[in-house]
């Protein structure tokens, strides 16, 4: 871990990020990482991802609840807190947020930060989720560990991210066009013909549907023909996302072993609540790396 002394105290890198990059709590706390939960509201009741609902639970909920769930992002409070609390103690900090093209707590952090003047705090808009935001984290965690100071790490970031490629199909449009990212006209068309739309995050971190189709087969055959096509960086790791049905999950990581690609236990994740809120059950994908042009 980088440190330094300063009047007479190590000074650390401390590492921040939102509930969105889909850790489970047992993970947060082996890697020595702070999370702020995003907030998801079933009618007039709220919870906070991770600590008064699991992934689970929201998921039973989604099935049985006719409220369609909201996702808030987190007060500016919570992590007015923790910035406090390492200035004062001469510690840096770097916060990795969800996308800000699907948050605002990108902005409200960068407010924040000049707000209690903290310069020492380098803020990253992962232009991702879940593990795409995910792997941001690992890896700021590792380069922490290798001694690297939070500028350093802000750094090694901002490149990385852009390399990031997360593509899925999603087994029902009702979610996207409930949660405003899909016409009504698509949604009548598409749900007439049964569509399940193959998506993908753009470069500038908006959830984007890139083609279409007739079956979960067919959509895990998209991903996996996409995936043949990518330069990939096999220095970073390749994790696959599902929500709720692992099932799918299984599926896409034998077509990856297939083409000579190992998926450890540790990789494969279940889509947590601030996501699959907005995209519902049966989704599957996989997220990795591209080579640098």
């Amino acid at each position: 871990m980088f440190t330094k002394y300063k009047q007479g105290r190590k000074t650390m890198v401390q590492i921040i990020t939102d509930s969105a990059a889909d850790f489970e709590p047992h993970e947060l706390e082996k890697l020595n990482i702070f999370c702020i939960p995003m907030n998801i509201i079933f009618g007039d009741k709220n919870y906070r991802e991770n600590e008064n609902i699991t992934k689970s639970e929201f998921y039973e909920l989604l099935k049985s609840n006719e409220e369609f769930p909201k996702t808030s992002q987190p007060s500016p409070s919570e992590f007015e807190e923790h910035l406090n609390k390492f200035k004062a103690e001469g510690d840096e900090c770097v916060i990795i947020t969800i996308s800000s093209a699907l948050s605002g707590t990108y902005q409200a952090i960068l407010l924040l930060k000049d707000m209690v003047e903290y310069d020492s705090c380098y803020v990253i808009d992962s232009l991702n989720a879940t593990a795409g935001q995910r792997m941001l984290v690992e890896h700021a965690v590792k380069l922490r560990d290798e001694g690297k100071s939070a500028q350093e790490i802000a750094n090694y970031l901002e490149e990385l991210k852009g390399r990031i490629r997360l593509m899925a199909f999603v087994d029902t449009l009702e979610y996207l066009y409930k949660g405003g990212r899909l016409s009504k006209a698509a949604y009548t068309v598409g749900s007439m013909v049964n569509i399940k739309p193959v998506i993908k995050v753009s470069d500038k971190g908006k959830v984007e549907v890139c083609s279409k189709a007739l079956s979960i087969r067919q959509g895990i055959r998209s991903i996996c023909d996409t995936f043949s096509k990518i330069n990939l960086d096999t220095s970073y790791p390749i994790y696959v996302v599902y929500s709720h049905n692992r099932k799918n999950a299984d599926i896409l990581v034998k077509h990856l072993n297939d083409k000579g690609y190992e998926i450890p236990e540790d990789r494969i994740v279940n889509i947590g609540a601030t996501i699959g809120a907005h995209v519902g059950t049966n989704v599957c994908g996989y997220i990795c790396v591209e080579k640098e042009n």
